[in-house]
């Protein structure tokens, strides 16, 4: 028995991935680009609106809108909210069931800040070679200045991100100068700090850790990737034959030696394990770590390439692919996946296109039901209340339909003038004889016809006349 112990927890080592070149390589750099391009130029977009700061995405939490370049959502359209989760988590189980974990390898934040920190890192210190070898070397000036300058420029893009971020919550010039100057609010300095050291801690330090220990979609990918899902896949196949992988050697440079000699196309040269940005061989099949960017893919078809052989020795394929089967991409599951998709669509679309710009309420006093007047008339009295959502003036007229014999008095005011995102909540008093009062509740409306604004058409109120 060895007098050692056996570690509980594997020894961290430092993964320094190699470039490669490559159409999956490129497609990571292009959205890279645009997700960075997207995230920090977009709070400095202006955009002209008749109410509220010039900001294209602005969400003002003191005035509890958020306002989305055209679009305006009040605190009254959370159900949107629960609507653009539900739609993002459907999507994302779509997406996994056709291509496995694709969101992980392209779109996920943590696998685009940690590609930009890395890409810091290898200007400064080099290529992988180059990193290896300073993370050996004894601490020297060359050490210290290339550690120093790529932490300095990882805690300051950590920092912009941080702050980019908490511009989205306020007219972005005047809150960057309130930042510097002091006089921003003790929440502001907080997230931007706080976002600041995640970021450092998550895409600088912990990396490839996070998504194999700390997020959870790596956990429970497994029960949502079956034989029909597209991953990236190692054919043993072909890259092993019957005598495993060899070398090109003198008699092993050609495919026809290899095959005579029985090995696999696998030159066994472990590109595609120097381009893996969590560290681990493809060959070795699937596992919980992989992101699925692609990258081996690229690796193993620059090798091919060089070689003149074949592409696609490492490549995206279901097991029912690699097993000379049919891929069925269409069935049961993906078919749930995509209606929900689209009903989730469906539903925004519809109740974003189908929102009230004018909203109004009639709420009766029942402090008492009614009142019966010195003339033998019934009193009811109403809070009338129209919200204006709209970027424009608007004025209404009052009326009532299907009341008969009914008087309303709203005191001094004659007709509704709202401001836009203006609220207004007015008592209005009906009269009636009790003659006109054949029944004990009268259901009726409130008519509010537009004077001025945008909409156009008359808007109706619902409510009820109290009687003996």
């Amino acid at each position: 028995m060895s007098d050692f112990p056996i570690p509980v927890v594997a020894e961290s080592v430092t993964i320094h991935p190699r470039s490669v070149k490559g159409r999956f390589r490129s497609f990571k750099s292009i959205t890279l680009y645009l997700a960075y391009l997207v995230y920090f130029i977009l709070p400095w977009v202006p955009w002209d609106r008749p109410v509220g700061q010039d900001q294209a995405i602005l969400f003002d939490m003191t005035a509890r809108k958020f306002y989305i370049f055209n679009l305006v959502v009040h605190a009254q359209d959370i159900f949107w909210l629960a609507a653009l989760l539900f739609l993002a988590a459907v999507l994302l189980f779509f997406s996994t069931a056709l291509v496995g974990r694709a969101f992980c390898g392209y779109f996920c934040f943590q696998t685009l800040w940690t590609d930009a920190f890395r890409s810091i890192e290898k200007l400064i210190q080099g290529d992988r070679v180059k990193r290896i070898r300073l993370d050996k070397q004894k601490w020297n000036a060359e050490k210290i200045i290339k550690k120093v300058s790529t932490h300095s420029i990882w805690l300051f893009l950590a920092f912009w991100t941080g702050l980019s971020f908490v511009l989205y919550w306020g007219y972005a010039p005047d809150l960057l100068k309130a930042f510097f100057t002091g006089q921003a609010s003790s929440v502001a300095y907080f997230s931007t700090f706080g976002l600041m050291a995640t970021t450092y801690l998550a895409a600088g330090l912990m990396r490839e850790k996070v998504c194999q220990h700390v997020c959870p979609y790596s956990r429970f990918q497994s029960v949502m990737i079956d034989k029909d899902t597209l991953i990236p896949t190692y054919d043993p196949e072909r890259g092993e034959g019957s005598q495993g992988r060899a070398k090109p050697t003198k008699l092993l440079k050609t495919i026809e030696g290899r095959k005579e000699a029985g090995v696999g196309d696998c030159v066994d040269c472990g590109l595609c394990v120097q381009v893996c940005p969590v560290g681990i061989d493809i060959r070795d099949g699937m596992q919980y770590a992989c992101i699925q960017c692609g990258l081996c893919v690229d690796a193993c078809d620059t090798i091919m390439d060089a070689r003149g052989w074949d592409r696609g020795l490492i490549r995206y394929e279901s097991e029912n692919g690699l097993e000379h089967g049919k891929t069925h991409f269409f069935k049961l599951r993906t078919y749930g996946y995509g209606l929900a998709v689209l009903g989730a669509v469906a539903f925004l679309l519809w109740s974003m296109s189908g929102k009230k710009i004018i909203e109004g309420t009639a709420r009766q006093i029942r402090s008492p039901l009614y009142v019966t007047m010195s003339d033998g008339r019934i009193l009811n009295r109403y809070v009338l209340k129209v919200d204006n959502k709209s970027m424009y003036d608007a004025s209404f007229d009052v009326s009532l339909k299907a009341l008969t014999g009914a008087v309303m008095d709203m005191g001094e005011i004659k007709d509704i003038y709202l401001k836009p995102d203006e609220k207004q909540r007015i008592i209005v008093k009906v009269r009636r004889s009790r003659a006109d009062s054949k029944t004990k509740n009268t259901s009726f409306q409130f008519v509010l016809t537009p004077t001025k604004g945008e909409v156009k058409e008359p808007i109706y109120i619902d409510s009820q006349f109290i009687s003996p």
